[in-house]
């Protein structure tokens, strides 16, 4: 019988050190799907395989935290619920992700939006992972 799957966003698969995201932001790649800027970094890992994440909403478009907060709570919800692909590649491939997410807009999107948006940025991260673990091989 088949294992459930698990839609997991864990402590460890936070990017949360200072040292990583300065990193991330000095030696990462960029892309855009509006309303999102993502910014990955893809390398191989001293340690053990992982995929890491970030979620930020500017402060200048959204004065009050509690819309800041509603914002990133629909993006992790949806980055949770679809991530389970890009984390199989990371084990599979023995790479390390790291991706940072930054809504962009000035209105507060429905989820149905941030679901869609994220399955696109999902689909490219894992092109753009699978495109350099064939370039090392």
């Amino acid at each position: 019988m088949k294992e459930k799957e698990r839609y997991t966003l864990g402590k460890n698969e936070r990017l949360k050190s200072r040292k990583d995201i300065e990193q991330l932001f000095a030696a990462g790649r960029s892309f855009s799907v509006f309303p999102f800027k993502v910014i990955y970094l893809n390398s191989t890992p001293a340690q053990a395989p992982r995929l890491q994440a970030a979620f930020s909403v500017s402060k200048r478009h959204f004065k009050k935290a509690t819309q800041r907060n509603r914002i990133k709570r629909l993006m992790r919800e949806a980055y949770r619920l679809q991530a389970t692909e890009i984390k199989e590649l990371a084990i599979a491939n023995k790479l390390q992700l790291q991706v940072f997410i930054i809504y962009t807009s000035n209105e507060i999107p429905v989820f149905e939006l941030v679901k869609e948006k994220m399955a696109h940025i999902i689909h490219r991260i894992k092109k753009m992972a699978h495109e350099k673990t064939d370039a090392n091989t």
